[in-house]
């Protein structure tokens, strides 16, 4: 395939899944096996195109950090517990991915892992639906510390590819009794500096690769993926906090299983 073409196409991919609770990751690790194109070539590509994605939730709720921002200058019980949950949120993921991130590189290189964790996660968020009651609309800033930190270890579930970070930040939002359009919006906020990190850690790996010109996938193509990320993923954000302020995430739920056993099968028989 053209890499102009796959780089659109993996840009779509990442816009649409990276803020619903289908696994951004694991579905550009199946796109790998579909389309057939070299994984190892694309790998920083599919970290990196990531920021689009990121500066859509940045673009959208620009209003939302900058007044955090200010209360945090004037030193605002809000805009300071705004703050402090998203960094104790997003404190154990960065801890365990870099304690584990040789064994997190071996996962990304399974599709059928992915295909079990989409399964696997589908069944999760149909059963925490059932039990969980999400109480009363609070902003992020009114959250409390504790269900902030619980929220990033249900995160740190995601280092598995296929579970979905947006999904197991929500699903762990909703457990603790979180609304759905907070648990939403938290997830969005605290993909700004989880991605931020990955990107970072990334580049810093393997930017060496990037600069020789080493790799047949370049600056031109990750631009191009980044562009198409942000557009995408900024349509997404609006649509699906709309949808989740008056329905469920079990339509996502069985959207995974049905992928997943699609995967498992496809791979089994190729």
């Amino acid at each position: 395939m053209n890499q102009t073409l796959t780089a659109i196409l993996l840009g779509i991919v990442e816009g649409l899944t990276e803020f619903v609770p289908v696994s951004s990751t694991g579905h550009l690790i199946l796109a790998t096996e579909l389309f057939g194109y070299d994984a190892a070539q694309w790998a920083m590509f599919n970290v990196v195109i990531q920021l689009g994605a990121i500066l859509a939730v940045v673009y959208q709720y620009w209003g939302t950090f900058w007044k955090a921002g200010m209360g945090i200058l004037r030193l605002e019980k809000e805009g300071l517990n705004f703050l402090r949950n998203i960094l104790a949120a997003f404190t154990p993921s960065v801890i365990l991915g870099l304690a584990f991130k040789d064994q997190i590189d071996i996962m990304l290189g399974s599709p059928m892992l992915v295909a079990w964790a989409l399964v696997i996660g589908g069944i999760a968020i149909l059963a925490i639906e059932k039990v969980a009651k999400p109480g009363n609309y609070v902003e992020v800033g009114q959250m409390s510390l504790k269900t902030a930190i619980i929220i990033g270890m249900a995160q740190c579930l995601a280092m598995v590819p296929g579970v979905s970070r947006s999904g197991a930040t929500i699903m762990g939002a909703l457990a603790m009794g979180v609304n759905r359009k907070t648990a939403a919006e938290f997830s969005f906020f605290l993909a700004v500096p989880t991605m931020i990190g990955a990107s970072t850690l990334e580049l810093a790996t393997k930017g060496d690769q990037l600069m020789a010109g080493t790799t047949s996938v370049g600056w031109y193509e990750i631009a191009i993926g980044f562009a198409v990320s942000f557009v995408v993923a900024l349509v997404v954000i609006r649509a699906f906090v709309a949808y989740v302020s008056r329905a469920t995430f079990a339509p996502f739920a069985w959207y995974r299983i049905v992928i997943g056993i699609a995967a498992i099968a496809w791979l089994a028989l190729r």
